[in-house]
């Protein structure tokens, strides 16, 4: 995918951020849409469908978690990628962030050319994915890699990107115990830093969602499926 074909949705009350950062991008050669709250990015993102999101966690009428959860119940944007933009002093929890649906964070200030190195960052996984188009079956369960669709017992389950991505790994290789290293290196990428109670949210939203029977733990390394 070429970089004018990719587009990038900015949300922040900030002005200026909008400014700065939109210009810099757009000088890389994305296409950039912007808001200036969470309604209106919820909005803006069902029109535009981008490929990124960059957005504020506080701001008015809706914040940013509050944005990021109707975001990823909308099908047409199950696969788009959202990051969050937090003021360092601001009480920000990571694992919060990521179970209302972010796949990253980025901390402000930040510097212009550090911005786009992340964003190229970011933007990589989507070539990474064009070039996946495998269906795996796991017992009742196909899992289409080029849709990002899971389809149990003739329903399709719509999961966030990250939730398909960890189980897409984990049934990858049905009985083999994926460490939390390697977890977080295949699905978050060595650029994201997270927390080891990351991987345990989203195993948690998956047992939810496509049955706890499933997955299995292995104390003190990792999870892996059992069918």
């Amino acid at each position: 995918m070429k970089k004018k074909d990719i587009k990038i949705l900015l949300v922040d009350d900030e002005q200026d951020i909008l400014e700065i950062v939109g210009y810099n991008l757009a000088q890389e050669g994305y296409q950039i849409v912007t808001a200036v709250n969470g309604k209106e990015a919820v909005q803006k993102a069902k029109k535009e469908l981008p490929h990124l999101i960059i957005m504020d966690v506080m701001m008015p009428e809706m914040d940013g978690m509050e944005a990021c959860e109707h975001i990823r119940k909308i099908p047409e944007l199950s696969n788009v990628i959202v990051t969050f933009l937090t003021a360092r002093s601001e009480d920000y929890s990571q694992v919060a962030g990521f179970e209302a649906g972010a796949d990253d964070y980025i901390a402000k200030p930040i510097k212009p050319k550090v911005l786009v190195s992340k964003v190229k960052a970011l933007l990589r996984r989507l070539k990474e994915e064009d070039a996946k188009s495998d269906v795996l079956t796991v017992g009742n369960i196909e899992v289409n890699r080029e849709e990002y669709k899971i389809i149990q017992d003739g329903k399709e389950i719509v999961l966030p990107r990250k939730e398909f991505e960890l189980f897409y790994l984990l049934a990858s290789k049905p009985g083999k115990v994926f460490k939390r290293e390697e977890i977080l290196d295949k699905v978050w990428g060595n650029e994201v830093v997270v927390g080891g109670r990351t991987i345990d949210v989203h195993i948690r939203k998956l047992r939810e969602k496509i049955g706890d029977d499933l997955f299995k733990t292995i104390k003190g390394v990792g999870y892996k499926i059992e069918i």
